[in-house]
């Protein structure tokens, strides 16, 4: 089981499943929504997800993509996507321990900040793993 929230404490969650695709995101959406140069994720089954403390606000960010977030301090929390209905991803960085949930790989390398110099081993995608995207060497 996994624990987190929001920087200010009005939003607090339980995971309760099995974390898994957890994954260094590069797009250009989750940087602008972050003001980060990359936002770590987690996937995990809807069903696995229970906000114990307040409820995100919701901003849809494009067609058929919801982002979480705490109307209070800002931080963002989840992501949906119309196509997966059934499963929800988690900002790796809010959890109250981060270390608990590495990535294990980068996606939207096509997008990465040329200034962000990565230095670990983890598998590298040009899109997402699943889109046909080939892996970068």
């Amino acid at each position: 089981m996994h624990q987190g929230g929001c920087f200010c404490g009005a939003v607090r969650y339980v995971v309760t499943a099995e974390p898994f695709n957890s994954t260094l995101c590069h797009c250009t959406m989750c940087r602008r929504a972050s003001g980060a140069p990359c936002v770590a994720w987690f996937s995990v089954p809807r069903a696995g997800l229970h906000f114990t403390a307040g409820a995100p606000a919701w901003y849809a960010s494009s067609p058929g993509i919801r982002r979480g977030f705490c109307a209070a301090c800002g931080t963002q929390l989840t992501f949906e996507d119309a196509r997966y209905p059934d499963e929800l991803d988690v900002t790796t960085a809010s959890l109250d321990d981060p270390e608990t949930v590495p990535p294990g790989d980068h996606i939207y390398m096509q997008s990465h900040v040329r200034w962000l110099q990565l230095a670990d081993s983890l598998p590298r995608f040009l899109r997402t793993r699943d889109e046909g995207a080939r892996e970068l060497p």
